[in-house]
C-alpha cells in the first residue's frame, strides 16, 4: 500500500487524503483508490485539495551523495555497477513511452488508456515536477467538479420525474372523482325520472277514474243505463291497466304533521302490513288512525286490511293519508 500512497501523493494529493483513501476503500490498486476519491470528494473537504506534498531535494541530493561514497569507498560496489545498470527500475509502455514504478500503476494505466504493450526498463521514472503535479491535480479537480455537476443534474431530473409523477397522480385521482360524482349524479337523476313518471302515471289513473265516475253518475241520474254502459268503452285506459299484474307497490303515506313516509311493498301484501309499518315508523303521535285515499276519497275499513294492496287499486303507486280516528277501522 505504501507505493500507491507515493503514487497518489505524486498526482497532487496530500498523505492525509491518501492514506484516508487507501485506508476506506476497498479496493487495492490505484484504479479502484481513484474511483473512490472521485466518489467520495465530501468526505475529502476537511483536507484542502491544494495541498501538495513537497518533495525535499536536499534530502534526495544527501541520499545519492552518501550512495556516490559508498561507491566510491566500496571495490565490491565499484564492480557490481555494470549489473546495477542492467537491472530493471521501472515498467515501460510501449504504446506512450510512459515510465511506472509498479504494477498498481500499470494495471491503472492500461484501464485507462487501453493499452497492452508493457516491458521492463533499467530507466527509472523521475519524480513529477511541480508544473506536473498541479496539471494533474487540475486533471483531478476537473473531474471532481464534472462528476457534481453530473450528480446534481441527475438529481434535478430525478426530481423533476417525481414532481411530473405526482401531477400525473393527482390528475388521474381527480378524473376518477369527477368521473363517481357524474355516475352518481346520473343515477339520482334517472330515480326522480322515475318518480316523476310513476306520480303522472298515478295521477292519470286518478283522472280517469274521476272522468269514469263522472259518466257513470250522468248515466244514472239521466235515467239512461245503457247510455252509461256504452259510454264506458270510450275509456281506452282503464282497461289495459287492470289486466296489468304488478309486483311491487309504491306507497306515499302523508302522516297527521304534514310529513310523509315513502316505502315499496309487494303487490300481494295485505293493507295490514301497511299499517303496522306506520305504527313501527311514524313521529307524528300516537293513538288509533284511519287509512283513506284522496281521489276518489275511500276510508278503508276492517275487511280491507287483510286484502292485497293490488285489488284494492293501489298498485303501482298511491298516496295513503292517514286520519285520527278514536275509533280505528281496523283492530290489531
Amino acid at each position: 500500500m505504501s507505493s500507491i500512497i507515493d503514487t497518489l501523493i505524486e498526482m497532487g494529493f496530500s498523505k492525509e487524503k491518501a492514506e484516508i483513501a487507501v485506508s476506506r476503500s476497498d479496493s487495492t490498486n490505484i484504479e479502484g483508490i481513484m474511483d473512490w476519491i472521485l466518489s467520495h470528494e465530501e468526505e475529502l473537504q476537511s483536507s484542502s485539495p491544494n495541498t501538495l506534498e513537497q518533495t525535499e531535494p536536499k534530502q534526495n541530493d544527501t541520499d545519492e551523495s552518501n550512495v556516490d561514497n559508498i561507491k566510491s569507498s566500496s571495490p565490491q560496489q565499484s564492480d557490481m555497477q555494470p549489473t546495477e545498470e542492467l537491472t530493471a527500475r521501472s515498467i515501460k509502455c510501449n504504446d506512450c513511452g510512459k515510465l511506472f514504478k509498479n504494477e498498481d500503476e500499470v494495471q491503472f494505466h492500461a484501464v485507462k488508456l487501453g493499452h497492452q504493450n508493457f516491458s521492463e526498463s533499467t530507466e527509472e521514472k523521475k519524480p513529477l515536477t511541480e508544473e506536473e503535479k498541479k496539471e494533474q491535480l487540475a486533471k483531478i479537480e476537473a473531474k471532481l467538479r464534472q462528476r457534481r455537476l453530473d450528480r446534481e443534474a441527475r438529481e434535478k431530473q430525478e426530481e423533476l420525474e417525481r414532481e411530473k409523477s405526482r401531477i400525473k397522480s393527482g390528475k388521474e385521482l381527480l378524473e376518477a372523482k369527477k368521473k363517481y360524482e357524474e355516475q352518481e349524479m346520473k343515477k339520482i337523476l334517472d330515480q326522480r325520472k322515475r318518480e316523476k313518471e310513476e306520480e303522472r302515471l298515478a295521477r292519470q289513473r286518478v283522472k280517469d277514474q274521476i272522468e269514469q265516475d263522472k259518466i257513470a253518475r250522468k248515466a244514472k241520474f239521466s235515467g239512461k243505463p245503457e247510455d252509461a254502459e256504452d259510454v264506458k268503452p270510450s275509456v281506452p285506459t282503464v282497461t289495459p291497466r287492470v289486466a296489468i299484474n304488478y309486483s311491487e307497490v309504491k306507497l306515499q303515506i302523508r302522516l297527521t304533521d304534514g310529513s310523509s313516509l315513502t316505502q315499496t311493498f309487494q303487490a300481494k301484501e295485505p293493507l295490514s302490513a301497511v299499517r303496522l309499518y306506520i305504527e313501527m315508523n311514524r313521529k307524528d303521535a300516537e293513538g288509533p288512525f284511519n287509512l283513506m285515499t284522496t281521489f276518489p276519497k275511500k276510508v278503508f275499513l276492517g275487511e280491507d286490511y287483510e286484502k292485497p294492496l293490488d285489488t284494492l287499486g293501489l298498485a303501482p303507486s298511491a298516496v295513503l293519508i292517514v286520519s285520527k280516528s278514536s275509533q280505528p277501522a281496523f283492530s290489531s
